[in-house]
């Protein structure tokens, strides 16, 4: 099955729908300048396992990429996606630190 991807700014997520247009997943996001963290992704149940959480994760990195934008993975899910995709490596920020 297709996936299509999309971003809804206003709603401060990418949603991907399936053919039908029904919503199969999300991914949360917050912008601050040039850094977008990725807080969350959601699956429906009905999706589970049908590519949906890596389409999303996909399409954000190269929303961030296009953008020039460091990436914070904060969602555990697209962390670990980020741990098998090594051509992103170069937009993720992986160390904090606190300002003083």
């Amino acid at each position: 099955m297709e996936f299509a991807v999309t971003d809804v700014p206003d709603k401060g997520r990418f949603e991907a729908r399936d053919e039908a247009g029904a919503v199969a997943g999300v991914l949360t996001y917050q912008v601050t300048g040039p850094i977008v963290v990725y807080t969350h992704t959601e699956v429906d149940p009905a999706f589970e396992r049908q590519g949906v959480g890596s389409a999303l994760a996909r399409f954000a990195m190269e929303d961030a990429k296009a953008k020039s934008r460091t990436v914070v993975p904060m969602c555990p899910f697209v962390s670990e996606w980020l741990d098998k995709h090594a051509e992103y490596e170069g937009l993720v920020a992986r160390k904090t630190r606190r300002v003083k």
